[in-house]
């Protein structure tokens, strides 16, 4: 991976198209920022943006491998330093949150909420032996929530890279941010998630990414556009409410790492398809059909990550396209993570992936996009079948509800304005 730059401009974070929006959304922003901690020659701006996850479908948790990107939406904040251990955070359209960082224990009261995330992110700063301090931020968002964008990835990393600017001359790698972003969304905010969401956001771009080793993962750029394929990246949101699902997610690593565990060991990365096909009768018998499914699609979901990579790199986008196909498949079989059992008559994403293969006449990709059972799924639209694709979904779900992305060639940073 190349170094880090300490801050980036407009025009290199974002298209040429939208730099203009993005400096009135920018300006917006610090208005509200003036109009609540007053007015200031001291602000700083930084960005962190949403992620989507291409192929790995849950395979990070057990040290898998993935790939992913950073979109074109984003979280921005607006940002002052100040001397009590105190971070203030006003995000547009929710309650401020005050963290006092001289206390950084974990706080039971504070699960599922964004005031347990910038508590983790400094705890994990100040677990590291980096600096930290407080700061004032107003913060505004378009990785909507509940997209399968990972809007908390995002705003994790955007603490992070807060910290890092103000208080260690933005020296801390992106790598490390990550890192210290998922341990607040585990230790802090509850939710046992991957190292994935929190990686492509830090990192940027379009990335594969083998966590074998979380502590050093192997980062690959893939350049790639898919415009001069002549196709669009889609994300449909089904508008349906994931709130509730925790232990519907949190099955899937468990049960995985169940599998792992009869063999003495901690994750199915450290096993391979063979040992639980020659182990099948007792594994089935101990830990049930579905862990051992889930644990089979995650060999085969890392083969297929080499797979999306190669066709990639050989400009062979058919045989991507292919893989986008199976690993759907794939999901909706054998990890099942479609619809939750505990709410069976809910099923969003399976009508939404009905209606894009309608949609698509057998041309393009879609597939259940993130951690599943509720939110969002992926599609690569033929640019020809784009403009009714989006009229096919929208009369489903609603309109704004199929976004079309661009990658972005930035992960969290600084801004200059």
């Amino acid at each position: 991976m190349s170094k880090k730059k300490k801050s980036y401009t407009l025009e290199e974070i974002y298209s040429p198209a939208a730099v203009s929006t993005q400096r009135e959304r920018y300006a917006k922003a610090e208005a509200a920022f003036e109009e609540l901690y007053g007015a200031t020659d001291a602000v700083r701006y930084f960005s962190a943006p949403g992620r989507t996850e291409v192929g790995g479908n849950h395979t990070d948790h057990n040290h898998g491998k993935v790939l992913a990107a950073s979109v074109s939406l984003d979280v921005i904040a607006v940002v002052t330093s100040c001397d009590e251990p105190i971070i203030t955070v006003k995000s547009e359209g929710f309650p401020e949150d005050t963290v006092d960082i001289s206390d950084l224990t974990v706080k039971e009261a504070e699960k599922n909420t964004s005031a347990a995330l910038i508590r983790g992110v400094a705890a994990g700063f100040k677990n590291e032996g980096f600096k930290i301090g407080g700061f004032k931020a107003y913060t505004t968002s378009n990785v909507l929530k509940g997209s399968g964008l990972s809007s908390s990835a995002a705003f994790e990393v955007l603490i992070g890279n807060i910290l890092s600017g103000l208080y260690n001359s933005a020296s801390i790698s992106n790598v490390k941010i990550a890192q210290i972003a998922q341990y607040a969304e585990n230790e802090f905010f509850g939710k046992p998630s991957g190292l994935m969401d929190q990686m492509a956001s830090s990192v940027g771009g379009f990335v594969a990414i083998d966590f074998k080793n979380t502590q050093a993962p192997i980062i690959e750029n893939i350049p790639v556009d898919f415009a001069s394929y002549n196709h669009a990246l889609c994300i449909i949101d089904t508008k349906a409410d994931h709130a509730d699902l925790t232990d519907e997610y949190a099955a899937i690593p468990e049960e995985m790492k169940s599998v792992a565990r009869y063999f003495s060991l901690e994750y199915l990365r450290e096993i391979s398809r063979a040992d639980v096909i020659l182990n099948m009768g007792i594994l089935r018998e101990k830990l049930g059909d579905r862990a051992v499914l889930r644990a089979l699609h995650f060999f085969e979901e890392n083969e297929r990550v080499d797979k999306l990579v190669h066709s990639l790199k050989n400009n062979n986008f058919g045989d991507f396209l292919m893989s986008i196909n199976e690993s759907g498949n794939s999901s909706y079989k054998y990890l099942q993570n479609i619809f939750a059992v505990s709410d069976y008559t809910h099923q969003a994403i399976g009508i939404a992936l009905n209606v894009a293969e309608h949609s698509l006449h057998r041309k393009g990709a879609c597939r259940v996009h993130g951690g599943g059972f509720a939110g969002t799924i992926q599609a690569f639209v033929p640019s020809e079948l784009l403009q009714q694709f989006k009229v096919d979904i929208e009369r489903v779900f609603g309109a704004g509800s199929c976004h079309v992305l661009n990658i972005r060639p930035v992960g969290g940073a600084e801004v200059e304005l």
